[in-house]
């Protein structure tokens, strides 16, 4: 009777495991984010829900994709594996599909030639870099284009303010941050392959001010964003 008890629980256990881990590796995933860079949208130390298989599902550990059927809109927050050492997963916005042509002036977004308003990007520094370098003739362009597909602008700071024009290559998206002064993005590591997205933002189900002290837990916690929804657009 004791053996087929614990029998029952040893199985209701792996059964639980099992469960949990096919909910992690396919369904749903917990994130925290690191850094400012999506300012105001979502802050250091919140703890997000996102979907898994929003672009298909992964077989764990392989990078193998399949029943890919959604791809990323514009302006969608995803989450994505950082393209240069593919060990971090990174949460931007996806501001370029392949083909468009991206470029940015004195801080102004432009996709396809078209100025874009976007109420979420914040600017926190005044002051505007000069350009890397004119676009004057097709020989420069081309190869402003290569520099920046190869992630030749990941120390050039030049590239923030003034960008462009670049069209993003065909199997490959452009990211940025909403913290437009402040964030690490495609303007410097260059197009994201479709093939490395990983989910969707869905909820901010816990939160922590990072630069509080612990002791001062009541300010750390900032309840105010528990279970806030994150926009998709």
């Amino acid at each position: 009777m004791k053996d087929r008890k614990f029998r029952k629980t040893v199985e209701s256990i792996i059964w639980t495991i099992f469960i949990v881990f096919l909910l992690r590796a396919f369904v749903i995933q917990g994130y925290v984010v690191p850094s400012g860079s999506m300012e105001d949208t979502l802050l250091p130390g919140d703890f997000l829900l996102a979907l898994k298989f929003t672009y298909g599902l992964e077989i764990p550990y392989t990078g193998i994709k399949f029943l890919q059927i959604k791809k990323p809109k514009h302006r969608e927050i995803v989450i994505f594996l950082y393209p240069v050492t593919k060990k971090q997963d990174y949460v931007k916005r996806c501001i370029g599909l392949p083909g468009d042509t991206i470029q940015i002036i004195d801080k102004a977004l432009y996709v396809n030639g078209v100025i874009q308003k976007e109420k979420y990007a914040v600017y926190k520094d005044s002051k505007i870099i000069p350009p890397l370098v004119e676009l004057s003739n097709d020989v420069i362009r081309k190869d402003y284009q290569k520099a920046w597909e190869s992630g030749r602008f990941m120390q050039e700071p030049r590239v923030r303010d003034n960008f462009g024009p670049v069209v993003v290559p065909q199997g490959y998206f452009f990211a940025m941050g909403d913290n437009r002064d402040y964030s690490f993005d495609s303007r410097f590591f260059g197009p994201v392959p479709l093939k490395y997205l990983k989910g969707t933002p869905l909820i901010i189900y816990f939160s922590l001010d990072l630069e509080k002290p612990l002791y001062r837990i009541w300010e750390k916690i900032r309840v105010r964003r528990f279970f806030k929804i994150i926009p998709l657009l």
